[in-house]
């Protein structure tokens, strides 16, 4: 799905104008288009299908589950287009929630937790309560995209959500360990690594790199490691906490990024599966998705 600035900003006034249900046939007809048009696209999504649901799924379900992964994924982009316009009371009738207790748990000690998620679902509507409703602090961090009037289009988006918006730049890292420090919930997609230098790991039994971002600053911040999803439940989002990931420091500290990110991903590998035509990764995500696409595979240190 290409995306443009001028497309979107038209997007998001029509969003603004149209009551739910027609804004909802909306996103199916973008859905319908963006898996037809999208042939790339629709071979990653076809391979996280038989991915998450294993060799024994007929191709009737993978193709099922695929076009169900488009038609989530442009619900995605109209509710993230709609939700700066509602009000905070809209947003909390629109959210259900289960494991808070583990965000206000670590929030009472002084530390923002880590929000650790997967490309699931709609994580911008739960950020919007998380600030407009629950009245806590949100930071978020933002990967570099060109051209650049997109990228800043996408940073206003998130900041009118009351996010505090940390670029993917030099110095990112020192800025997001002040914000945890600070008490900032901070929300880090978790299951693909777009900067390079990631972490090996198993990730539905294949071997491929994500990032190893969310065990370092656990390590060097007491943050707690808390997988969390948003799925789309009927009309409305439902945020899930999960526990904290377990984190100990034995002294060698590429071997405990290593542990705790695996199991981190494990973490994942069970929220996908709750829904799984909800996880909007479209992208190549291991070695063999760049091979079925005729590309070649990245080095380990270089940007997927």
């Amino acid at each position: 799905m290409e995306l443009n600035v001028s497309s979107l900003k038209a997007a998001s006034r029509v969003t603004r104008a149209l009551p739910r249900p027609v804004t909802s046939g909306l996103s199916r007809a973008i859905s319908l288009g963006a898996a037809r048009f999208s042939p790339d696209q629709r071979l990653m999504a076809e391979r996280n299908m038989r991915r998450v649901l294993g060799p024994s799924a007929s191709e009737a379900e993978v193709q099922r589950k695929t076009q169900q992964v488009f038609d989530s994924y442009a619900r995605y982009w109209v509710e993230t287009l709609e939700v700066p316009h509602l009000s905070a009371a809209q947003v909390d009738r629109g959210f259900s929630y289960s494991g808070l207790d583990h965000i206000a748990d670590s929030l009472a000690r002084g530390i923002g937790p880590i929000l650790a998620l997967p490309h699931v679902g709609g994580w911008e509507w739960a950020a919007r309560w998380l600030h407009s409703v629950a009245g806590w602090k949100v930071a978020a961090v933002a990967e570099k995209l060109e051209p650049v009037e997109l990228f800043e289009w996408f940073l206003d988006l998130r900041r009118s959500l009351g996010l505090h918006i940390i670029p993917l730049e030099e110095g990112a890292a020192l800025e997001i360990g002040a914000a945890i420090l600070n008490g900032e919930i901070m929300c880090l997609l978790a299951d693909r690594d777009v900067v390079g230098g990631g972490v090996e790991v198993e990730f539905f039994g294949e071997r491929t790199r994500v990032p190893f971002g969310p065990a370092l600053l656990a390590l060097r911040t007491g943050a707690p490691i808390l997988p969390t999803a948003v799925y789309f439940v009927g009309d409305h989002c439902h945020g899930a906490v999960g526990e904290p990931v377990p984190v100990e420091s034995t002294g060698d500290t590429r071997a405990d990024v290593a542990r705790i990110t695996q199991d981190l991903v494990h973490r994942m590998e069970d929220q996908i599966r709750h829904a799984p035509e909800q996880w909007h990764l479209l992208q190549p995500n291991w070695p063999s998705d760049y091979e079925a696409l005729g590309l070649p595979v990245p080095a380990a240190d270089a940007p997927a």
